[in-house]
């Protein structure tokens, strides 16, 4: 059942999407360097619990290792988990690379699959991942948490929960459809220069006036 709004929080939150689009444009942005949707894939896989810098550091010279999805498949596992060691988690991620990389061979002739349901049976894949692949690959509207967007949107009064999973449902059900994508590149982008978890800058963020977190802990009636 859809969470009714009040007429009042409605203006708010299409005020804070204004200042974002305004703000940040209306152009998508992915910050996983890849040509290929199953590169998207596997840096997406290693980008758990990691930064995408990182992850776009260890792509540069493993892509090259491995130019193809085969070459994955076919990977030594102990190699690769030193290959990928510095993303974190690397046995898991491994081991996770390397079935995914054959599943998508063996069953979808080397084609990532749109649908969330099949992607989310792949190995290493939620639905961060695959709502990154259908975002990015497939311009499919998704919501992708991540920490910023998890984050932020609490403390923008969008959500109260704290399982990704619930976040994305609550923002889908407040964010209209188009805004999707956007919101997960805007979101991340502000929180990564403006809103950063140990010093938030409330004083220069565009959503101080309608934020309930900003500092003073106040909302001024524009809306």
């Amino acid at each position: 059942m859809a969470k009714r709004i009040s007429k009042k929080e409605r203006e708010r939150i299409d005020k804070i999407i204004e200042l974002l689009n305004k703000e940040y444009n209306r152009e998508y942005k992915c910050y996983l360097d890849h040509e290929t949707p199953w590169q998207l894939l596997i840096a997406t896989i290693l980008s758990a619990q990691c930064t995408d810098a990182r992850v776009n550091m260890v792509t540069k010279d493993l892509f090259k290792k491995y130019p193809t999805l085969e070459a994955f498949a076919k990977a030594d596992v102990k190699e690769l988990e030193k290959d990928i060691h510095s993303t974190g988690f690397y046995k898991n991620k491994a081991r996770n690379i390397i079935a995914c990389a054959n599943r998508l061979i063996d069953e979808y002739d080397g084609l990532v699959p749109k649908e969330i349901e099949e992607l989310t049976t792949l190995a290493g894949v939620g639905r961060k991942t695959a709502n990154v692949i259908r975002g990015h690959i497939y311009n499919e509207p998704s919501i992708v948490v991540d920490t910023h967007v998890k984050r932020i949107s609490r403390l923008l009064g969008f959500t109260k929960e704290t399982d990704p999973v619930k976040i994305e449902f609550d923002l889908m059900e407040l964010l209209p459809k188009e805004q999707w994508i956007l919101y997960n590149f805007q979101i991340i982008t502000l929180g990564r220069s403006i809103c950063v978890a140990r010093n938030p800058k409330c004083e220069q963020c565009i959503l101080r006036d309608y934020c309930p977190s900003a500092k003073p802990n106040n909302i001024k009636e524009k809306y």
